[in-house]
């Protein structure tokens, strides 16, 4: 396998957009993934997450995780922007890496969860983009911000995982200084217009991409109902999409490089039209069997 860093994908803003590539051993072309990190839009950089060569790479998937813009520097829509160019660059530098342009995913974790759920929901067009990802992975993702509030559980404590030690105590979102404010450009009940335009709800339809939400159940930051909104919604209008609820995790699990070695973990399975199947499984091991399924 071969990492190769700070690789220029965009010059949004008038300065380089980077990206660090993991690639498989062999040729290719390999099927593509881009992780999209967490930190309240407000945080981190492209190397919060797992560790990407030896979960991903070593499965044979080509792993582009980028930096976007952050809110200190721009405000909804920009990050999604960015997520849109990193999948033109993957196209238009196939051949030069060895990706596999026809099968491209968006994988991210918490904000990074939200912009790719909007960036690859989002029907050829919006955001200029065109088809841009044919698989979906959101981890714990924020997707109706009005409503967090009401399903946050007070008596859930944050964890201790890197994303979660970077994320300031959750602030009720007509709070200026809430994350989701400051994603916004101000207090999320005076920006209700712009909200409901970062939703990915209202891009759900049939002919959506496949789509996996991933969700602990003792998340202090951002509520699992988030996930079962968004699972809803895509549900009604009879999208292929699957969450599984994580029982015990918190938030951010997806950057604990050494979860799975910890055993199986007992999961919820929940599709639509179909009892809820609980069963032990695997995090990274689910994740990479879907995208394997959708990308092969």
């Amino acid at each position: 396998m071969r990492v190769l860093p700070d690789q220029v994908y965009s010059h949004a803003g008038g300065i380089d957009r980077l990206a660090d590539v993991h690639l498989p051993a062999g040729e290719g072309p390999f099927p593509v993934l881009i992780f999209l990190h967490g930190g309240g839009w407000r945080f981190g950089d492209r190397r919060l997450g797992p560790d990407l060569s030896r979960h991903f790479a070593a499965k044979g998937f080509a792993m582009v995780s980028i930096d976007y813009r952050l809110s200190g520097e721009a405000i909804f829509p920009a990050p999604v922007l960015d997520t849109v160019d990193a999948v033109h660059w993957v196209r238009a530098e196939a051949a030069r890496y060895g990706f596999d342009a026809g099968r491209i995913g968006l994988w991210g974790s918490s904000a990074g969860g939200h912009l790719a759920a909007l960036a690859g929901l989002a029907p050829e067009g919006e955001y200029g983009a065109g088809a841009p990802a044919q698989a979906i992975c959101a981890g714990y993702p924020p997707v109706a911000f009005l409503a967090m509030d009401d399903q946050r559980d007070p008596m859930i404590q944050p964890g201790d995982d890197p994303e979660s030690a970077h994320l300031p105590t959750p602030r009720p979102v007509s709070d200026p200084e809430a994350l989701e404010s400051l994603f916004l450009g101000g207090p999320v009940p005076d920006r209700a217009d712009v909200a409901a335009e970062a939703d990915p709800r209202r891009f759900a339809r049939a002919e959506a991409p496949p789509m996996l939400l991933m969700h602990g159940t003792r998340d202090a930051a951002v509520p699992s109902a988030q996930s079962r909104m968004l699972f809803d919604a895509l549900a009604s209008k009879g999208a292929e999409v699957m969450l599984i609820e994580a029982e015990g995790l918190g938030h951010g699990f997806f950057n604990r490089t050494d979860l799975d070695d910890r055993g199986a973990l007992p999961l919820t399975e929940i599709r639509p039209g179909a009892a809820a199947i609980r069963r032990e499984g695997f995090i990274f091991e689910t994740v990479a069997a879907f995208f394997a399924h959708h990308l092969g």
